[in-house]
């Protein structure tokens, strides 16, 4: 089983940030590679498309709003991975004034290297933690 993991310090809040990115359906509000989302089976499973057009399927495993966090899993999408499992999460740091958001998951390779696969996943997720930091840039400490 490989792994991927990226984590970017923003300096506002841990609410403020999780405000924005805990709901399961939140992803087009600050990841550019994700347009849209659309929830179904109760709001367990999101079906997002690519800017390509292509269908991402994930299910929400687990949620805990106190801790800031969820895992999901993808049930279907373009990955070169199978048994991928992710969990976002949200920490505050600095006593408050800022907060650490970490991606982090787990698969297995399907066709190409587990060191591939990695790297496709670092990316995507310090990609997107680069994004989320700009939607908060200029905002200033909340």
């Amino acid at each position: 089983m490989a792994q991927a993991s990226a984590s970017i310090r923003i300096p506002v809040t841990a609410d403020a940030v999780w405000q924005l990115i805990g709901g399961f359906n939140s992803l087009p509000d600050w990841l550019p590679y994700i347009p849209s989302s659309e929830l179904s089976e109760g709001g367990r499973v999101r079906h997002l498309a690519n800017p390509n057009g292509e269908a991402i399927v994930e299910r929400l495993e687990a949620f805990d709003n106190g801790a800031r966090s969820y895992t999901y899993s993808i049930l279907e999408a373009p990955f070169p991975v199978t048994g991928y499992r992710s969990t976002l999460q949200v920490r505050e740091i600095e006593g408050g004034r800022a907060a650490q958001v970490d991606w982090s998951g787990e698969f297995t390779p399907k066709g190409v290297s587990d060191g591939e696969a990695s790297s496709l996943f670092e990316g995507i997720y310090r990609d997107g933690l680069q994004a989320l930091a700009a939607a908060f840039a200029g905002k200033g400490s909340v």
